[in-house]
């Protein structure tokens, strides 16, 4: 048994989705990293809901492909921190926690909801 249920991984997904953007604005972040934090969120937005969970709306996409795609978001979010170094200490600082969260959530997340799906 996996510590975050397919449900759980969701409402994080969904909050990335809102804070990614966010953040980064609050932050002053430049330009690019901006842009990057955008891309981001659009990409989350439109595999979540593409995805067989139980927050997806059109359920074609498996769990264990979002998980991939979460993968490849926190290494583009860890590649951009290493990147930007024009970048504040703050900036690249949650880029890389962010980018490590990423790639650590979909180890721990199991691979199958709990409740049916079409």
């Amino acid at each position: 048994m996996k510590l975050f249920s397919t449900k759980f991984h969701g409402f994080l997904d969904y909050g990335t989705v809102v804070n990614l953007p966010v953040l980064f604005r609050l932050l002053r972040a430049q330009k690019p990293t901006q842009q990057v934090a955008d891309a981001g969120a659009l990409a989350v937005v439109l595999y979540s809901l593409l995805t067989r969970y139980e927050m997806g709306l059109l359920k074609v996409l498996p769990m264990p492909a979002h998980l991939a795609l979460d993968l490849l978001l926190g290494a583009t979010l860890c590649g951009t921190a290493l990147r930007q170094t024009e970048e504040t200490t703050a900036v690249r600082g949650t880029l890389a926690g962010l980018g490590l969260f990423s790639m650590i959530a979909p180890l721990l997340t199991e691979t199958t909801p709990k409740s049916p799906h079409p």
